[in-house]
Parts: structure tokens; sequence; C-alpha cells
């Protein structure tokens, strides 16, 4: 984990250089100061050192402490320093690796676990180094000098220190191996709230439409209580180490207080080293009490950093291959060939195949739908092409190669596509449109608006194309949406457009329109069109049926209608809808 991990301290070496040598002096400073007190006690108080001895020394303890405390203030900067880069490090480490996966990667981990980890775990790791660069270099080395300086007092005193330090030792070996698991548990559980709060958040105009408020509450406190109990469970066991430790502390205060005593009585130990001794043994106990609650909090951040190893070790299933970079990519035309193509989802799924032996052609400038029932294949079909999933058989080529073969970027630059689900970001209109060309030119912007039908509500807005547009595109309308997103794939003037059920909520007049635009001004472009209504797709120059995993039929609305069953349903089924109406 740390050799993993490691090499994100990059650019912060030197802060984490710095921390723990500042410790280390600090240390130094606090292990002299009892001896020098002991000098005090036994020749300025006791002896015939008198005021003079105890104002010199003294003075010189003022130093040290001075020094002790710069040392540790910059300390505490410098490990506050590296541990924040680090996590900044870590953190845009992750952010990159999520934006390389692919949508099975994403379907693998879930957007509420990456944003857990991506926040939450990173902290626990970023608090971790920072603990680590001070108390676990603080603690082990006043343990040792410490030690030390107390069998140079009295050997047989420090008897008591080597038999608590190692039970305390165990103490904590044992809870460490007891909470790991409990912290994996902690943060999954923290997933599941994250969960439940995105969800409930992206859908919140559906609740409150369906009044389903207090199922929602529920729903929460249900995920909310299993955190808070994961919680607990780990946190009592945690609480265990802290009685130990006391226990154990306050014996071995009373037992040197209780032999030492004794051996000042019997002269064999003075009063000044008496004092020092319990300095040191305070020292000692301590240090293994924060040593013990800086290792638990490892052992949490260990839980942590697993995950995000995780994420880091995962490589993405959509990536370059090694030879592409050196294949001459084919001129962009349009073309595109399903060969015997396969296609199951890994994670999810079923285990079955959502398309089975599709072979299918589409000629470069044809404009061609697919029509079928829900969950037949119609959207994963049209995300092989750009390759958002990997087929699991056969092939799909564009313009005569694979799309394996393909720079993934390069494939992409080709394919305009508007997705099912309508997605804007926060931004203006105009932000939002450059998307999908970020040098067009203002009348091209105005000029894919107008080919959408979104130019004339655009233009009634009184900040025009710089209308801010909130999160997600909750200011405005269904179709409006629809028709900006539209816009912003037609600006890419790609040479394949994927349009997966993209006008369902615009009228059939501005539908109309809009296919026009595609006549009109992409010529050449390839547009493939999913759609639902018959009206959407009767002017294909081919259209698709499919059925289950399997292409059912190919032809023109006419030929279709004359001779396939499916389409023939379809069609009827809607002409009685519109009777009805």
């Amino acid at each position: 984990m740390l050799s993993k991990l490691f090499p994100y301290i990059e650019g912060y070496k030197k802060s984490a250089i710095l921390a723990p040598l500042l410790v280390v002096a600090e240390v130094i400073c606090e292990l002299i100061l009892p001896r020098l007190m002991s000098g005090i006690i036994d020749t300025g108080i006791n002896g015939d050192g008198g005021f003079p001895y105890i104002l010199r020394i003294g003075g010189f303890m003022l130093i040290l402490a001075v020094c002790s405390m710069i040392s540790g203030v910059g300390s505490v900067r410098f490990s506050t320093h590296a541990s924040q880069g680090f996590g900044y490090n870590l953190r845009k480490a992750l952010f990159e690796r999520t934006q390389e996966f692919s949508f099975a990667n994403i379907d693998r981990f879930s957007s509420a676990s990456l944003i857990t980890r991506l926040t939450n775990d990173v902290n626990n790791i970023q608090l971790m180094v920072n603990t680590s660069l001070r108390m676990l270099i603080r603690a082990p080395i006043m343990l040792l000098f410490a030690l030390i300086v107390c069998f140079s007092i009295h050997a047989r005193l420090t008897v008591i220190l080597i038999i608590a330090v190692p039970l305390m030792g165990a103490a904590i070996g044992l809870i460490m191996r007891v909470c790991h698991r409990l912290f994996e548990i902690f943060q999954e559980k923290i997933d599941g709230l994250n969960d439940s709060v995105q969800e409930n958040l992206i859908g919140i105009r559906v609740v409150k439409a369906f009044v389903r408020e207090g199922y929602e509450k529920t729903k929460f406190a249900r995920s909310n209580d299993e955190l808070k109990e994961a919680g607990i469970r780990a946190v009592t066991r945690v609480v265990l180490l802290q009685p130990v430790m006391m226990v154990t502390f306050n014996v071995s205060t009373v037992l040197a207080l209780w032999f030492g005593g004794q051996y000042v009585l019997g002269d064999t130990l003075s009063t000044g080293d008496l004092y020092s001794f319990l300095t040191y043994i305070i020292n000692i106990l301590m240090s293994v009490m924060v040593l013990a609650f800086a290792l638990l909090q490892i052992t949490r951040a260990r839980a942590s950093a697993d995950r995000i190893v995780e994420v880091l070790d995962t490589v993405p299933d959509i990536r370059d291959s090694a030879e592409c970079a050196d294949l001459a990519l084919p001129a962009a035309q349009g073309r595109v060939e399903f060969c015997g193509v396969n296609f199951k989802y890994v994670s999810g799924g079923t285990g079955d195949d959502v398309l089975h032996g599709i072979d299918l052609t589409i000629e470069p400038g044809e404009f061609v739908a697919i029509v079928g029932g829900t969950g037949v294949g119609k959207s994963s079909l049209v995300n092989l092409i750009p390759r958002f999933y990997d087929v699991t058989g056969g092939a799909v080529l564009v313009d005569g190669m694979d799309v394996r073969d393909y720079p993934v970027k390069a494939l992409r630059d080709r394919i305009g596509m508007v997705l099912q689900n309508n997605v804007l970001f926060s931004g203006t209109i105009r932000e939002n449109l450059l998307w999908g060309n970020p040098d067009a030119t203002e009348e091209q912007i105005t000029q894919a608006a107008q080919d959408a039908q979104a130019y004339d509500f655009i233009s009634r807005f009184p900040d025009g194309f710089d209308t801010y547009i909130d999160q997600g595109g909750v200011n405005v309308s269904g179709g409006q949406k629809q028709r900006l997103c539209i816009a912003r794939a037609m600006l890419r003037h790609p040479s394949i457009l994927i349009l997966d059920d993209s006008t369902s909520a615009v009228d059939s007049a501005t539908e109309a329109a809009i296919r026009r635009s595609f006549y009109e001004n992409l010529k050449g472009t390839t547009v493939i069109i999913i759609a639902q209504r018959i009206s959407s797709v009767r002017n294909a120059d081919k259209i698709i049926v499919l059925d289950d995993d399997h292409i059912a039929g190919i032809g023109t609305h006419e030929t279709l209608l004359a001779g396939n069953a499916i389409y023939q349903e379809i069609y009827h089924s809607q002409q009685e809808g519109m009777v009805e109406d």
C-alpha cells in the first residue's frame, strides 16, 4: 500500500523531510529538560549550587523550551503542507483515472462509491499522513531515548517499563486487528448513504411529483442507521484502548513512586533523579498511548487506502491499443458495419447476450432509424459505435477500421451523440454548446441552435446565449434541454450523428424541422436515430427493427409495414392511440 501511495508525495518531499526532522529536534529538547530539572533539585535546592545555579540552568531550560516550541510549530506547518499536497495529488490522480474509465468500470464501482473514495477516503489518508509525519516519528523516538535515559538513571526501576510497554503494545495490536474490517464496513456504509442522497437529489422532482418524501425519508433513515451502527461497532472497539492504556499508565506510575521512594529513602536514588525518572515514565507511557491512537487512525486509513488503490489499480476496459498510434486512420466518411456482433453487460447484467449475431451495414450519409420494444438493446447497439462498451464477440467497424484499433479520442471526434439522458452542465448556454466544438465561431453557434430549433427560445432569454444553466439543466424544460443537446452535437459537424430517443420531448412539427436541418445542413453525415414514434422514422432511408437480442427486420417504412409483423404491431398500436385521442 505504502509503495503505491508514496509517489503522490511528489512535489512536497521537502516538507515531508523537514517535518520529522523538526519533530526530532522537539523531542531532544524535551528529553533534556527533565535532567536539567533534576540538577536544579539536587544541586540548586538540596545542594550548594544555590540561586545562581538555579538561574543559570533555568535560563538554559527556557531557551530549550522556546526551541522545542519553535520546532513543534514548524513540524506542524510542514506536516500539514506535505499532507495537504499529498491529498491534492491523490485526488487529482483518482479523478484522472475515473475520467479514463469506461461505462463498465463506472458501473462496477458506482458513482456514489467513487465520490466517497475521492472525498472521505482521501481525507482519511491525508490525516494519516499528517499524523505519521509527526506522531509516528515523535512517539517511537521519545519511547526509545527515554527508556535509555531511564535505564541510565536506575536500571531496576526501568523493569516496570520493560513489562508495561509490551503489554500496551499487545493490546494495541489486538484492537487494530479487530478494527480493520470494521472500518472497511464503515466506509462501505458511507457509500450506501451517499448513494441514497445522490439518487434523491437527482430525482427530487419525481419524488415530489409522486409525494414519496416519506418513502425517501425511510430509505435514508435505513442507510443512516446502518452507518451509525457500523460506526458504533468500530468506535466501541476503539474505546477499549483508552481504559487499557490508562490502567497501565496509572499502575506503572504508582509502582515507580512506591519503589522509587524506597530507593530515595535508602540513598540509592536522589530526589531529582526520581523526579526526572517519573517525568520520563509519563513521557514514555504517553508516547505509547499517542502511538496507539495514531496506529488506530492508520488502521482506518488502511481501509480507505485499500479502496483508493483498488481504483488506481483498475485498468480501464476501454483504452488505446499499443498499435493504434502507428495505424493510418481512414478518411472520415460515416460508414458503420456490425460484423457478427455479440454483446452482454459484464457488471450488473443477467449474463445473457443483450445483442447476438448482429450483422448490419450503414452507408455514409444514410438516415437510419432503429425501432423496437423496451429493453431489446437499441441503446446498447449504438453505444458500441463510439466504443462506450466493447463487443464480447464480433467487431464494429467505422469507415472500414475496427473501433478497437482507433485511438479513443480520434474515434469519438468523428461521432456526435445525443444520449437518452440529456445532460447539461452548470454554465452558460454558450459554454454548453461549445462542448461540441470549443473553437466554434459565434456564427456557427447560432447556426447550430437554429438547426436544432433552439434559437427562438434562446433569443427570448434576457441574456440569450449567456443565460446561465443550473446543474443538470433544471431551469429549462425537457424539450429545450433536448434541443440544446442536439445543437451541441450538430456543432461538432460529425461524420456520424447518433440520437438516442432525443426528440421525445418535442412536438412533431419541431421534430420534423430538426430532421429537415439534417438533410440540409449535415449533408454527408450518417444519422442514426432511435425513436419510439413511427412519424419520426417513416422517412428514414433504412429502418432497423430489433427484437430481444437480434435484428428482426431491415427496410423502408413501406416494405416493413407490408411484411414485418413487429413493425406492423408498433405502427397499428400508435395509429389506434391517435384514433382514441
